[in-house]
């Protein structure tokens, strides 16, 4: 439904004044630097639970860049006009790409500590590795993972570059590029986050294989990505921006896309789990067995309770997604849960047994996402917080739900 009262944004409202700017990015920033420092010595402490916390809160990251990357290109592909407004927040969020490029360093670094295969005594002594041997090398992998940063590169610069264009020109012309490049994007979207996921997270247990594995990844990424974006505007919001061009009406749909894909992650994940279970295959039995024994299992179930049955029966509610307060409290938590999940994936692998909490964990997510959400402010700062001279503007500052 369109609602024909809507007023034209202002510059002031559109853009984030540099000294709140400034002050979140020092913040951030400075939360970030601590964190990093700390990492840095507990690296000398223990280097195998410095390396596999820090690909955790590495993945969590990369995790909400690629699913803000996705829902951009997706907005061009389907030409949705509601979601405009929020479209800018989702363009910064994935400009990140370039900084995850820098932040990967460690992981690199720590290749040997991470992943099992790149142990040539093991790999000498284990049918399976040598067979998987041809895939699973330094090198290849190496080889892999700068193609996946270049297409999310080059795929993020362009759209980014494009859509600020259109503020400053006005250019309907850009707009078109975007729609038209957004179906090859897509693709290539998938194939990447996909093989990225394998080599990434899946990996890290040699042995264990999912065929759905990057669906998994994907479903949480998305989740996690639309409510970051309702929560970075709802953020926005308390501090006196966006308050008329992102309305309860955006804030609606987004909440309906928060309890949507909770659900798809939800299927997505009992899938993978029921034909585990139902093949009975030793080598992917252990996935799971690894996390139902010792301390694991209360944090498997809370992942199951966390990230499905909280905010599906919260969110299921249109009171839930019209009321702000309680949006931006789901919000927080569903990116909470996306942490909760990459911890699940990674930590089992080093601690089999027990849970095994660390501050590592926190000093390494004090780092990663303190740097990651201060470039984020920072950009924020640096153009206008809505695509303001996008022809299409109007329609998504008149949209109502039915």
């Amino acid at each position: 439904m369109i609602h024909k009262h809507a007023s034209k944004p202002t510059r002031e409202t559109v853009t984030l004044d540099s000294a709140t700017s400034k002050k979140w990015t020092g913040i951030l920033g400075t939360i970030g630097l601590f964190g990093l420092i700390a990492s840095g010595i507990g690296l000398g402490t223990d280097r195998a639970q410095f390396f596999h916390s820090y690909l955790t809160s590495y993945m969590f990251c990369l995790s909400l860049t690629l699913g803000c990357l996705f829902l951009t290109v997706l907005q061009h592909l389907v030409g949705a006009h509601w979601s405009i407004v929020v479209r800018r927040i989702a363009e910064v969020v994935m400009s990140n790409v370039g900084l995850m490029v820098i932040l990967f360093v460690p992981v690199a670094l720590g290749l040997h500590d991470l992943y099992h295969w790149t142990h040539h005594d093991a790999v000498a002594h284990d049918r399976l590795l040598q067979q998987k041997e041809p895939y699973l090398n330094t090198t290849f992998f190496f080889i892999r993972i700068a193609v996946y940063f270049l297409v999310w590169f080059g795929v993020s610069r362009f759209f980014f570059q494009r859509s600020v264009q259109v503020d400053e020109t006005q250019d309907v012309g850009l707009i078109q590029s975007m729609r038209r490049f957004s179906a090859p994007s897509i693709l290539l979207f998938a194939l990447t986050q996909t093989f990225a996921s394998f080599d990434l997270l899946m990996s890290l247990d040699p042995h264990w294989f999912s065929t759905i594995f990057g669906v998994y990844f994907f479903a949480g990424s998305v989740v996690s990505a639309f409510s970051l974006i309702a929560l970075i505007a709802l953020l926005l919001r308390s501090s006196g921006k966006l308050v008329n061009e992102i309305t309860p009406e955006h804030y609606h749909d987004l909440g309906k896309l928060m309890f949507a894909f909770t659900v798809f992650w939800t299927y997505i994940a009992f899938s993978q789990y029921f034909l585990i279970w139902y093949g009975n295959i030793p080598e992917e039995t252990i996935f799971y067995l690894n996390r139902w024994e010792g301390g694991w299992r209360t944090v498997s179930l809370f992942l199951a309770i966390g990230h499905f049955i909280v905010p599906f029966v919260i969110l299921m509610s249109r009171h839930a997604k019209r009321k702000l307060a309680l949006l931006g409290f789901m919000a927080c938590w569903i990116v909470f849960m996306q942490y909760v999940d990459m911890y699940w994936l990674v930590l089992p692998n080093l601690h089999k047994q027990s849970v095994g909490f660390h501050w590592l964990d926190v000093a390494t997510w004090m780092g990663v996402t303190g740097i990651w959400g201060a470039v984020i402010v920072r950009r924020l700062g640096q153009q206008a917080l809505i695509p303001a001279q996008d022809p299409l503007l109007i329609r998504s500052l008149e949209f109502e739900n039915v």
